[in-house]
């Protein structure tokens, strides 16, 4: 399991929402969602309260521990192991603290008022409460050169990558410049016309070899077949420029072709630009405030899950990457949310107000609702579901975001180790338009 679904699973264990598991730690719903979806993990002190609300170690929330087996009944032990922490070996627990100071306490209160004969009892209680002092710091310390190993190799193990990648990066630079057509090159996007889905490129080539009579073509290929193509014109410094209005896609392609005299072409590749189209369009974000309690939720014979009553909200990606100023970005127009299967239209959830248990500033987004009850039916670990809004931008043209999906496994609904949703195309999505 994820770090997100270990808290999922605790918070539910302990009857609590993702409301309530904020109030108790001071944090917004929307940072459980995070946490728990693997969009976000917990500040340091967060991971500790969490660790002492659910009565569980760091490491087990982390998964690099697992919770320790209750074996069957057997006769009770010394008591040393009987008020054993719960934590992990040689973490400082709250029962060790109090097990201190009442020892502490009470061998302080047994003590007579001080007398000169008696300064040996108030020696050893001193070297009591430093040895317990010495032994915790001695294990903080064990627990912190092992961070320190652990750091020192992934440093080792990130600068042996990065010399890899550099080395090769040359090598590639080399073997590049030597196969070159031209000396020199540029590539730049001039500007763009969303309302025509269009983007034109400022051009330029200049032959590593000319001979009289050359010509140079530029051409830019979108990726969906179509392929456009302008005549360079010289330049008296050698160079060849044009200007290329070509189609707006994800996946453009902008070459210069060299034309010798007798016909014969070859053909440069000078850049490649990925994900304008993506760019261009509203960046919004999907968050299902009930995601949490979807987890867990358990199948009946025939793999059929009853949702509960759930809410939903679209609106403007904080976290999206920054947009290319020379294309620009439209703003949405419609937006409708939908529950999907294997990116198949269940039923669109429907448009509402901001409920009243939602506290909090929530400028921008657009809330949908899903009654309790709705079913559906997935195959086990095959079967994806997920909530998707479908954006139509100022311009007509439409883009789908997901949420996490979930899926069927052992019974119950769970996230999936890894999942993409970068591609926002309509195409591999089934609703009606």
């Amino acid at each position: 399991m994820t770090m997100g679904q270990r808290i999922a699973q605790k918070r539910k264990e302990q009857g609590l929402s993702q409301e309530g598991l904020g109030e108790q730690l001071g944090v917004s719903r929307q940072a459980i969602y995070k946490w728990e979806s693997g969009a976000a993990v917990p500040e340091i002190d967060k991971l500790i309260a969490l660790s002492r609300l659910f009565g569980v170690s760091v490491g087990w929330l982390l998964g690099v521990e697992e919770l320790p087996q209750e074996g069957p009944q057997s006769a009770p032990k010394a008591d040393a192991s009987a008020t054993a922490p719960e934590g992990t070996a040689g973490e400082l627990t709250e029962a060790q603290l109090q097990m201190v100071e009442e020892i502490v306490e009470r061998y302080t209160a047994a003590l007579p008022r001080p007398r000169r004969c008696r300064w040996p009892f108030v020696l050893a209680g001193a070297i009591l409460a430093v040895v317990f002092l010495n032994l915790f710091q001695a294990l903080d310390t064990l627990r912190l050169q092992q961070q320190n190993i652990f750091n020192d190799l992934s440093r080792v193990e990130s600068n042996v990558d990065s010399q890899i990648g550099s080395i090769s990066g040359r090598v590639e630079e080399i073997l590049k410049a030597q196969n070159s057509l031209v000396a020199d090159y540029g590539a730049e996007i001039a500007s763009a016309d969303l309302e025509k889905n269009q983007v034109t490129f400022s051009v330029r080539a200049v032959p590593k070899t000319y001979t009289q009579g050359m010509t140079v073509e530029f051409t830019a290929d979108n990726g969906t077949g179509t392929v456009v193509r302008t005549a360079g014109i010289r330049s008296d410094d050698g160079s060849f420029t044009a200007s290329l209005t070509c189609p707006l896609s994800d996946a453009l392609s902008v070459s210069a072709v060299l034309i010798q005299p007798d016909g014969t072409r070859s053909t440069q590749l000078l850049e490649q630009f990925s994900g304008l189209y993506s760019a261009s369009l509203p960046a919004v974000g999907v968050m299902n405030y009930d995601a949490g309690e979807l987890l867990w939720l358990t199948c009946d014979d025939r793999g059929q899950v009853t949702l509960p009553e759930i809410y939903g909200t679209v609106g403007p990606d904080s976290s999206a990457s920054a947009v290319n100023e020379a294309i620009g970005q439209t703003e949405a127009d419609s937006v409708r949310l939908g529950l999907f299967k294997n990116k198949t239209l269940l039923t669109w959830l429907e448009p509402c107000e901001q409920p009243e248990r939602f506290q909090g500033d929530y400028t921008g987004q657009r809330f949908f609702h899903l009654p309790e009850g709705f079913q559906v039916t997935l195959q086990e670990d095959t079967d994806e579901l997920c909530f998707a809004a479908v954006v139509t931008d100022v311009y007509g043209r439409q883009a789908v975001y997901s949420s996490i999906p979930y899926i069927l496994s052992r019974g119950e609904l769970t996230w999936p180790d890894t999942s993409d949703l970068s591609d926002h195309d309509p195409a591999g999505w089934e609703y009606s338009q």
